[in-house]
């Protein structure tokens, strides 16, 4: 070790012995000393403190104490792989722990009962798991002596706790008076199912562990990234599939990136056929040929071997949104682009990780590809894209961690079983839907249900939909048939977008608790024509697709299936940057109103699901001023209930900066349903500081300057039902109704927003 951190550590040494000898009276022969180091790689933000390989060494030893094993194996741990780079010493950390000589000495019991067989002062009927309800004996903790044996089930109580004896447990007192319990090993296994037959109660066991490993992974994903994009606004998802890349479950994150994200699986196996996936690879990919949304969503996926098994599993991916990736603007998502590379760096298949190593120069000559082409640069902000590269990894491995662990417990068999339980019993749950939905067609052909609507975006070009539902089987193809070409602009949307618009309309209009997977898609057949809006050439720009596109798809399902007012049909997307790095958010708007409720105000609807920056870093990291974020009264659209409200808000800029802005519903209302008023259009309005008003239109690159002003004003909701009816009916007691926010989804927002 070097000497100067030995010289600092023994420092630090001394003032603990010291403090502890003259401020506490310890001896020194009864004082311990353990170290810390807080080491990083060069490069990168996040430390790790570690102890010693040993874990207590020698002040003598300093000199040869191993920290860098330890810190190699935390963070290959932590992340998956280890880099070849030098290691940082952040800080030093020295703590002294004084001891005394209790541990060595039996201590004496004061007990009530000197003689005798141990009694219970009573028993009560307790229910455990798996057990049922069992009589339990209740006992005195001062009654028991060191020679007693307490089988469970049973409850000892002290004047300052409880103690429960679980069943299949014994407790008994150890020489220095601690209560030591023991399982019984034999016994500790009998409640794991052992059969692949279906038991319901294990399929809502099984459902829930599913998502619970989602969910966790995008927990760990959040915590250890460090751009704004994720760690702030939550823009990522996290998902596990099976071995043939069809979702199995995902966190309730992004809905726009879950239906798409297994487009981006199964690409990666049918890819693997010529570059086959081994045990410690790890696969990054962003193309729209290739399953990805847009190209700043970068999906990372991860093979799940079990023990000798020749092939992957399980998969597990998360994509995350970067904030720039390099192309024509900062922050990558140019309202003006018309091909892909002028969307910042793509990805196909690159093996970011290979055999446990992190491949960074191979990730860096990709991000900084873009600067090959005219007018565009490479990444604006690498260090962040690395950084959460690696968080994204680390997420995939924890994710790895406990599909091994439920494994483990219950057995491969079993896990892939259940597996198939849950998406057949989506698949039974959609059908059921569809055959449902056959009322509501507009037209019957044979032994089929159509439905026909259309959508126009802001540019006039138009998205058709005709759905074909088999009353028997409850089959249906949705077959978007007469959507117009692909533009010579940014609005095309790849064909996993549709699948994930699909998907998620699917999930909304079930009545039943299931968890999004492959087998909601199983009834469903999807035809899109080739080179349309919804299925563009390789090299067609895509960027706003995914975030206003896609938008308009799921208002377009929901109208033809008659199920509520359009919401506010956009994500609002807004970037500032330049040069030296870019900002990018979206913004809330209205949600449309339905049978029985009224939208909601200023609130993302559908297709995204992120958090709004806070003020306080919004200010504090970059060149803004938030002068304004209000509700946009009167935008929702009137009806028996009403649209939800849009939102207001203004930005001023501190320095000179490039806007962009790439929006929806500036020209087209958000439309009503069975009566209902639309909700109103957008605005967007650039107020230069000498007070000149700009109208920027749907979309806009702009050059700003100190002073100026962007207000950015959302869509409303559209309404559901005319106000006539509203004086009629008698439903002031259900718009009065208090609703009580609980749920998992509801605990899962509170988990985010304390982490």
């Amino acid at each position: 070790m070097n000497n100067f951190i030995i010289y600092q550590i023994k420092d630090l040494q001394d003032q603990c012995i010291k403090d502890l000898v003259e401020k506490e009276n310890f001896s020194p022969d009864l004082i311990e000393i353990e170290y810390y180091l807080n080491l990083r790689y060069h490069g990168t933000d996040t430390g790790i403190m570690c102890s010693p390989h040993i874990y207590r060494a020698s002040p003598n030893d300093l000199k040869y104490t191993d920290f860098l094993t330890s810190f190699l194996n935390r963070y290959r741990t932590e992340y998956g792989f280890v880099l070849n780079r030098d290691v940082y010493v952040d800080d030093i950390r020295v703590r002294g722990i004084g001891k005394t000589m209790l541990k060595d000495q039996n201590l004496a019991r004061v007990s009530c009962r000197k003689e005798g067989k141990l009694e219970a002062i009573d028993s009560k009927d307790v229910y455990f798991d798996n057990h049922g309800f069992i009589k339990t004996r209740l006992y005195r903790f001062e009654d028991v002596l060191i020679k007693d044996t307490v089988y469970g089930p049973a409850i000892i109580i002290d004047k300052n706790s409880t103690i429960l004896i679980e069943p299949d447990c014994l407790a008994h007192l150890n020489d220095r008076g601690d209560l030591v319990i023991e399982v019984l090993l034999e016994t500790t296994e009998h409640h794991l199912p052992t059969s692949t037959q279906l038991d319901i109660t294990q399929l809502s066991i099984f459902s829930h562990r599913f998502m619970s490993i989602a969910e966790q992974m995008g927990r760990i994903l959040q915590r250890t990234s460090v751009s704004t994009n994720i760690k702030e606004r939550l823009d990522f998802s996290c998902a596990m599939f099976d071995s043939n890349g069809g979702l199995v479950a995902n966190a309730p994150h992004i809905p726009v990136h879950l239906g798409a994200m297994q487009e981006a699986v199964k690409y990666q196996i049918a890819f693997s056929k010529e570059n086959p996936i081994k045990n410690g690879d790890v696969i990054l990919s962003n193309h729209p040929a290739c399953g990805g949304s847009h190209l700043p969503d970068l999906t990372v996926i991860t093979p799940v071997f079990y023990e000798n098994s020749d092939k992957p599993v399980f998969f597990v991916a998360n994509r995350g949104h970067h904030a720039d990736i390099g192309g024509l603007t900062p922050g990558s998502m140019p309202p003006t682009s018309t091909k892909l590379w002028q969307e910042g760096a793509a990805f196909k298949s690159l093996k970011i990780v290979q055999n446990n190593v992190f491949n960074e120069k191979e990730i860096v000559e990709g991000f900084n590809a873009p600067a090959r082409f005219p007018n565009c640069s490479g990444s604006r902000n690498l260090s962040d894209n690395l950084s959460d590269l690696k968080a994204q990894i680390a997420a995939n491995k924890r994710g790895i961690d406990l599909i091994t662990q439920l494994i483990d417990e219950y057995g491969l068999k079993v896990v892939l079983s259940y597996m198939g339980y849950i998406q057949h019993t989506a698949e039974i749950s959609v059908r059921s839907l569809m055959k449902n939905l056959c009322s509501r067609c507009d037209f019957e052909k044979d032994d089929l249900s159509c439905f026909k609507a259309q959508e126009s975006m802001d540019d006039g070009s138009n998205i058709d939909l005709t759905v074909e539902i088999d009353k028997k089987t409850g089959s249906a193809i949705f077959d978007f048939s007469g959507t117009s070409y692909q533009v010579n602009g940014n609005l095309n949307a790849p064909k996993a977008i549709s699948s994930s618009a699909i998907i998620y309309c699917i999930r909304c209009m079930l009545d039943y608790d299931i968890p999004l997977n492959q087998g909601c898609l199983e009834p469903i057949k999807i035809k899109i024509p080739e080179e349309s809006l919804l299925s563009p050439s390789e090299d067609a720009a895509v960027v706003g697709g995914n975030v206003t596109t896609s938008q308009r798809i799921v208002d377009l399902i929901l109208k033809v299936f008659k199920i509520c007012a359009a919401s506010q049909g956009c994500m609002n997307n807004i970037t500032f940057g330049n040069d030296k790095g870019g900002y990018y958010e979206t913004v809330g708007g209205g949600a449309g109103a339905g049978p029985g409720w009224n939208g909601r105000h200023g609130v993302h609807t559908h297709m995204t699901n992120t958090r709004i920056t806070d003020v306080e870093i919004l200010e504090n990291r970059y060149p803004i001023q938030l002068n304004k974020f209000s509700i946009r009264e009167n935008s929702g659209g009137l009806g028996t209930y009403n649209g939800g409200n849009g939102l207001v808000r203004e930005y001023i800029f501190r320095e000179k900066l490039k806007l962009c802005v790439l929006t929806e519903r500036r020209v087209f209302h958000p439309y009503g349903m069975a009566g209902g008023q639309p909700g109103s259009r957008g605005r967007n309005t650039l107020i230069r500081k000498n007070g000149k008003h700009l109208n920027l239109g749907s979309k806009s690159e702009i050059e700003v300057d100190s002073g100026d002003l962007f207000r950015l004003e959302t869509p409303g909701g559209g309404g559901f039902g005319t106000k006539k009816e509203l004086q009629e009916n008698t439903f002031d007691e259900f718009l009065n109704i208090q609703v009580i926010q609980s749920g998992s989804l509801n605990q899962y927002s509170y988990n985010q927003q304390s982490v």
